[in-house]
């Protein structure tokens, strides 16, 4: 059952993102709260699969108390229990499900298991009610990069995905070879600001060819090239890196579109979306085409657990809910029927 007043609890635990999240269906955040791993990850320079597990199982019971602390609010006050049960780092999605799965029998309230790349894909209209079906999504995360028509709930046609890495570990590639810290994709982001985005001649994967597929695979590879040669400056190479990747990003979602019809919104969401570069840019194709630009805030845009209970209140509304014998998931793709692409594996 469903109206302005239901109040769906989220969890997000796919990742290094502890979160948790009371939003209600008339679209007010009651509470969230985020526990950063940063520091647990950052020697490694990357996500280690086991501490984040680990830090899920440490952190989340105590998060979620504090979160319905934060709203004044009982767990029997929520109309539903929601939570990521893929794709991400299996040991991180088991933790989130399965303390969803005992909240959800506690409480008798329905679970509702929550594809994590629907809670970037519907996490635009947890902020603009004006925002309807279909809309054109560029879907960019450190783990996925796609381009879906999102016809509604549950309901995506993927028109293109990368066939070797997603742009958000292209990021952190590149934060590597820089000698950057982690998180990789805004310390380059950060020094880009400080670099001329000419001075290196990088790459274009795949731009102007036929099919709307992304590679970064090739960019990388220049990118350790140019750091090894030492013939240019830090943020010389971080610039120039960026410039290619928003070039093609530009070009593919151009090859896309013209693919797409009754398209009346260009939507952006995902980790990468918080690059103001990468936004800018979006927002000057959709002004080219008349195309309405959506992106979400910020802090919307990284791992939060306030996606995941607005995609769980998207659902309810449907009237879907799930078993508690539903498993996790490491490889979940929003549109099953699409036809694989060579390199991309289960990815996407």
């Amino acid at each position: 059952m469903w109206d302005a007043e239901t109040v769906v609890l989220g969890i997000e635990s796919s990742c290094d993102e502890t979160a948790a999240a009371l939003v209600t269906g008339d679209r007010r955040v009651l509470a969230q709260r985020i526990a950063s791993q940063e520091a647990e990850h950052a020697p490694f320079g990357g996500v280690v699969p086991e501490i984040a597990a680990r830090a899920h199982a440490e952190k989340l019971a105590p998060l979620i108390e504090a979160v319905l602390a934060d709203a004044g609010m009982a767990l029997t006050d929520c109309d539903a229990v929601a939570a990521t049960a893929g794709p991400g780092l299996i040991g991180g999605v088991m933790v989130g499900l399965v303390t969803a799965k005992a909240l959800a029998m506690a409480s008798e309230r329905p679970l509702i298991a929550i594809n994590h790349l629907e809670g970037h894909a519907l996490s635009p209209r947890l902020v603009d009610p004006e925002l309807e079906f279909p809309y054109a999504l560029l879907l960019v995360s450190g783990g996925h990069c796609q381009i879906l028509r999102v016809e509604g709930v549950g309901r995506y046609s993927r028109l293109a995905t990368t066939i070797d890495d997603a742009l958000g570990e292209a990021f952190d590639k590149t934060a590597k070879i820089l000698g950057l810290p982690y998180p990789g994709g805004p310390a380059v982001e950060k020094l880009a600001r400080e670099g001329d985005p000419r001075a290196v001649a990088l790459p274009r994967p795949l731009v102007g060819s036929g099919e709307p597929h992304f590679s970064f695979a090739g960019l990388k590879s220049a990118v350790l090239r140019a750091a090894e040669s030492g013939k240019y400056g830090r943020a010389d190479i971080a610039a120039s890196f960026q410039q290619a990747a928003v070039d093609c990003i530009c070009d593919r979602l151009t090859r896309a579109l013209d693919t797409m019809d009754e398209t009346i919104s260009l939507v952006v969401a995902g980790g990468v979306a918080a690059n103001q570069q990468v936004r800018q840019a979006l927002e000057d194709l959709a002004a080219q085409r008349d195309l309405r630009f959506v992106a979400p805030p910020l802090e919307l845009c990284t791992d939060n657990a306030a996606m995941i209970a607005w995609a769980g209140v998207e659902r309810l509304r449907e009237g879907a809910s799930d078993p508690l014998d539903i498993a996790a998931r490491p490889r979940w793709p929003l549109d099953p029927a699409a036809e694989p692409v060579r390199g991309a594996g289960y990815k996407g």
